[in-house]
């Protein structure tokens, strides 16, 4: 079981798809070039879109018994490292059983750094943003914080959902675990958020999109430029990441001169690629 990340903007998502580059297919090209591709031998745990930042995913990679047996786990790291895109990176893993399938994860938690938005307040009611985080945690129906998929059940749990606040003690974002989410899920639980304390929307409108799903109601998509999949938390995974805080030190403020916001926020995506690369370094320096 490997854990690994890898730069949204660098791939067309996770799942393989034709004539494009995605995180699965840069996965399987590195196995084919290593020789230890066999058909069914990758399972990825979570399925990320076009432009999700990732610090932790999870696979399972069945191995050669005699590389299992007799090549220590930094060697194993370093080969497929050394056949991945730059963009990608495995930076830790543990021997599991064959059995073992690593969709079968306990949770999941994201990160999405809302300040990104342009239509982020300079003043922002903390207070009101962590009510409407509360409103998201429990079971609830998302039919109108989703892209619903044909037989997709659209009920899910929501574990957690808070505020997330960098180390100044400033409001960037929020963080939200669940066991698992529905695709555009947290994409637009984030655009509720920043709709709300932007004054777009208000709070009652967020309540009776998630109160009446079966009333269509569309409050939004924030861009995934925000969003980063931080950990998994896995029964075989032996803890592997959890205890990870991320280092915002390096997060600017977004400039209330609209006119200075798209080149404010190029820098800001290079301190979320940042952020990845400092945290995939730690692990690889600890083994």
């Amino acid at each position: 079981m490997v854990a690994f990340g890898y730069h949204g903007e660098a791939f067309h998502g996770s799942q393989i798809q034709p004539n494009v580059s995605t995180v699965q297919g840069e996965i399987e090209y590195a196995l084919r070039k290593i020789t230890w591709w066999e058909d069914g031998c990758l399972e990825m745990s979570s399925r990320t879109d076009a432009g999700v930042n990732v610090r932790m995913n999870l696979a399972c990679i069945d191995i050669p018994q005699k590389v299992y047996e007799n090549v220590p786990k930094s060697t194993i790291i370093r080969v497929l490292n050394n056949k991945l895109s730059p963009s990608m990176s495995v930076w830790d893993l543990r021997f599991v059983n064959s059995t073992v399938r690593s969709r079968g994860a306990i949770s999941r938690t994201y990160l999405f750094r809302t300040e990104m938005s342009e239509e982020w307040p300079e003043i922002v009611d903390e207070d009101l943003f962590r009510d409407v985080c509360d409103l998201f945690v429990g079971n609830h129906n998302f039919t109108n914080f989703c892209r619903l998929e044909k037989d997709i059940n659209p009920n899910r749990t929501i574990d957690n959902c808070e505020p997330w606040y960098s180390e100044e003690g400033r409001l960037v974002g929020f963080s939200i675990k669940s066991e698992a989410f529905l695709w555009n899920q947290v994409r637009r639980i984030a655009s509720a958020l920043t709709g709300v304390v932007s004054g777009r929307i208000n709070i009652e409108e967020v309540k009776s999109a998630l109160n009446s799903p079966e009333i269509s109601s569309d409050l939004g998509r924030n861009r995934s430029h925000g969003l980063i999949l931080w950990k998994i938390e896995h029964k075989d995974s032996d803890g592997m990441g959890l205890d990870s805080i991320a280092q915002t030190s390096s997060f600017t403020v977004q400039p209330q001169d609209k006119t200075r916001y798209k080149r404010w926020l190029s820098m800001a995506k290079l301190e979320m690629g940042l952020l990845l690369e400092r945290e995939w370094l730690i692990s690889l320096n600890s083994i």
